[in-house]
């Protein structure tokens, strides 16, 4: 065994200029791959130590009444795979859930839905629409805003950096950065409900029970996939109706 090695040094401008670009590179794939898998690792980590997974939304089957006196349709203030599917069709969403079954018969096709924080606006709602590369969807429609029950209204979502507000698939993307209190406008014809959030978590597809019909008050959920740019988990989001035209 050698005591000694004796390397050459390499002075060729012609080299050196090879491994600075092997190593511009290296770097720029290494900021790509940080800057495609940062939002669904920061996602992960916030649904783990601050939202609640798994929960299940009391949600009664009664058929309580339809009227829609002020103070009974507010109700009390107490709260609380396959790559290959095309998940851009709502009915994909929750496998367990019949989107054939009953639904609400009603004159009113679309309606408006505007969330100021998100600067959301005025965006197209489809009543027992399945196509969220056009609308968001009212899936599954047993009642409209502003009456006893739970609207549940679907959202594609993407990257945080292909977002873009006036496209519908992605226009649910920061869905998760709404909180407690925010302000959700639901337009039908002239008529405009205000909805205050009142809960937010994260199941599984298989947890169907967030879309079943709560009649004690009128109800607003908002669900769109998790974590950002994938189809694995649900998020939802849950808001009570505060005010009435």
């Amino acid at each position: 065994m050698p005591l000694h090695v004796y390397l050459k040094e390499n002075t060729s401008k012609k080299r050196k200029a090879i491994n600075y670009i092997s190593y511009f590179t290296l770097g720029m794939g290494v900021l790509l791959l940080f800057w495609s898998f940062y939002p669904v690792l920061s996602f992960e980590l916030y649904s783990r130590f601050i939202l609640k997974n798994g929960v299940e939304s009391p949600v009664p089957q009664n058929g309580a009444g339809a009227a829609r006196d002020t103070q009974s349709v507010l109700g009390s203030s107490d709260a609380l795979s396959s790559n290959l599917k095309d998940f851009t069709q709502a009915h994909l969403w929750f496998p367990g859930k019949q989107s054939d079954e009953q639904k609400l018969t009603t004159g009113v096709q679309q309606y408006t839905l505007t969330i100021p924080k998100l600067n959301i606006t005025k965006a197209r709602v489809v009543v027992g629409g399945d196509d969220l590369t056009k609308s968001l969807v009212h899936y599954v429609p047993r009642s409209m805003p502003g009456e006893f029950g739970n609207v549940a209204i679907f959202g594609h979502s993407t990257l945080p950096q292909l977002y873009n507000e006036k496209d519908y698939k992605t226009i649910f993307t920061y869905l998760p950065s709404l909180q407690k209190g925010d302000s959700i406008l639901v337009a039908v014809g002239d008529l405009e409900y205000e909805y205050e959030v009142y809960d937010m978590f994260v199941v599984s597809p298989e947890k169907v029970s967030v879309l079943d019909q709560q009649y004690d008050a009128s109800y607003l959920t908002l669900v769109t996939c998790v974590p950002p740019g994938t189809f694995w988990k649900r998020l939802v989001i849950k808001a009570k109706l505060i005010r009435l035209p």
